[in-house]
């Protein structure tokens, strides 16, 4: 006996929220796939300074991210399929990997609060000892060389502070373009240019990852209610 009332009016609402629930998972894994192959991250975190590997923290959330949007898919399919077949197994299976998969949300949510700053600061260090190799003659300056013009070429950028970036283009024109002191008048130096690049990136997820929070509530709200009204129904 199927379920009527205020009850089929959950199971509708519940089929549209988990429908859209599948939607979103599909836009995260579509927007993780960016962020993992943006030319930008991609150009700075593969380089490597000698036997050194550029930081790479900040893929460790984008596969976070991937994986989340995979199982929000098979989750919203779940939950839709349930959902019309009114059965209180599939439903019972779908709360639990929504409960799953939130707590995971909010734990890498709390992870990625905890390392927003460190990821920036942790790529500028590593651009800081290539430059200094480059700028000092060090060991291995032609690597250390390469990688500096890698980032000042992706990032449109030149030098880590103000000092560095006054200077560096006068007498080592062969690590900044000629056009580099107007990137330094715009306060383009490349510190700045790796905070915006992670910070506006990171913003983008906590964005993400705030709406599904939403959706995901009220789904597990939605699917309580439903299961409720199906039991009910099949009592009477």
């Amino acid at each position: 006996m199927g379920v009527e009332g205020c009850t089929k009016c959950i199971k509708y609402l519940l089929f549209v929220f988990n429908f859209i629930f599948w939607l979103a998972g599909g836009i995260i894994l579509g927007v993780a796939l960016w962020l993992r192959h943006d030319s930008q991250t991609t150009n700075i975190l593969y380089l490597q300074l000698g036997d050194k590997q550029a930081p790479n923290t900040f893929y460790v959330g984008i596969y976070i991210l991937i994986a989340v949007g995979a199982v929000m898919m098979f989750v919203g399919f779940l939950g839709c399929y349930g959902a019309i077949q009114e059965s209180q197994c599939l439903l019972g299976t779908f709360f639990t990997c929504l409960v799953i998969l939130f707590a995971c949300e909010v734990a890498a949510g709390i992870w990625g609060f905890v390392n927003k700053d460190q990821i920036a600061k942790d790529v500028k260090q590593f651009y800081d000892q290539a430059l200094q190799q480059a700028l000092m003659g060090e060991s291995d300056a032609n690597n250390a060389k390469a990688v500096v013009k890698t980032f000042h070429e992706t990032l449109d950028c030149c030098g880590s502070d103000i000092l560095t970036a006054t200077f560096t283009p006068v007498w080592r024109d062969d690590l900044c373009r000629k056009d580099s002191m107007k990137s330094f008048f715009e306060n383009a130096n490349c510190h700045k240019k790796i905070d915006e690049l992670f910070s506006g990136k990171l913003y983008l997820i906590g964005i993400a990852a705030v709406v599904v929070a939403v959706i995901m509530i009220f789904e597990m709200i939605l699917s309580m209610v439903l299961c409720c009204g199906i039991r009910n129904s099949s009592v009477y």
